[in-house]
């Protein structure tokens, strides 16, 4: 993981035309004010997941060639990355999760939106909250890293909301149909590399109401542990997402709802809410 501070996001033009494989370029900008004039001019760079077919750059197109400027009025934000696998750590918050041995769960890559995209609920979804949380986005491909060499696979973090259909985690023990279904893990706005996590504060805001925040300090594991963990028994894949835990208060989602998921460092992920069908 580099000491230095910078965004990358992953954009589409705003005049992109529909294409089997839709555009897609990465950003890049240096700014340590994000709400600043500078903040907003982005220069386009190569992928930073060359080994990664999800994440490749879109052919050149005029005005967007690589080391070429564009500002936020001329692209959307997508999810950061494209990710082979997209983990969340089970139990996860406090002395009681460090006191259990540490667990992931699987959520579907297919389930990953963008920051702005829609989280669609089903009529039969049943009861479903928002988890905003602090997330690990790989960097390289590794395989049984030790604490002391874990953080040298972390490209940086983003944002991302663990949707959850707490009625499916009841009745499904491996929380598949809970964690996965389409929309149900919005991620960015974009990375922050270079960020230092220890103590960030996490929240939620319902409606325009801010809930009871916490800090990552609430979690159980560690970054470090947890990507311990994970490498212990698979290769983490550049351009994976480790969502690690949510020690904060959340509301229920309905159809109507707008919900930001805040992570300190990082800025805000937001997300209306719709029904399905």
């Amino acid at each position: 993981m580099t000491n230095e501070t910078y965004r990358l996001a992953r954009v589409r033009p705003l005049d992109a035309v529909a294409a089997p494989l839709p555009e897609q370029f990465f950003v890049r900008n240096d700014a340590a004010n994000f709400a600043s004039a500078e903040g907003r001019v982005w220069t386009i760079v190569e992928t930073p997941f060359p080994s990664s077919p999800a994440n490749q750059n879109s052919a050149p197109r005029e005005g967007w060639v690589l080391g070429g400027t564009v500002t936020e009025e001329q692209f959307t934000f997508l999810a950061p990355c494209a990710p082979v696998n997209v983990f969340g750590m089970a139990h996860n918050t406090g002395a009681p999760g460090r006191a259990l041995p540490p667990q992931a769960f699987h959520k579907a890559a297919s389930s990953v939106v963008g920051p702005g995209e829609a989280i669609v609920l089903s009529p039969t979804v049943g009861y479903v909250d928002p988890e905003a949380e602090l997330t690990i986005v790989v960097g390289q491909a590794a395989r049984n890293l030790t604490l002391e060499n874990a953080r040298e696979a972390i490209l940086g973090f983003t944002i991302g909301n663990d949707v959850s259909a707490r009625d499916a985690q009841k009745s499904d023990e491996l929380w598949i149909s809970a964690k996965s279904p389409d929309t149900f893990t919005p991620l960015g706005p974009w990375i922050v590399a270079g960020l230092k996590d220890d103590g960030v504060a996490i929240s939620i805001v319902h409606n325009g109401t801010e809930l009871t925040p916490a800090t990552s300090n609430d979690l159980g594991w560690g970054v470090e542990e947890i990507l311990v963990y994970l490498s212990g028994f698979m290769t983490l894949q550049p351009g994976d997402v480790i969502m690690t835990g949510f020690p904060a208060e959340c509301r229920q989602l309905t159809p109507g709802d707008e919900v930001t998921c805040r992570v300190g460092g990082i800025g805000e992920l937001r997300n209306p809410v719709v029904a399905g069908v």
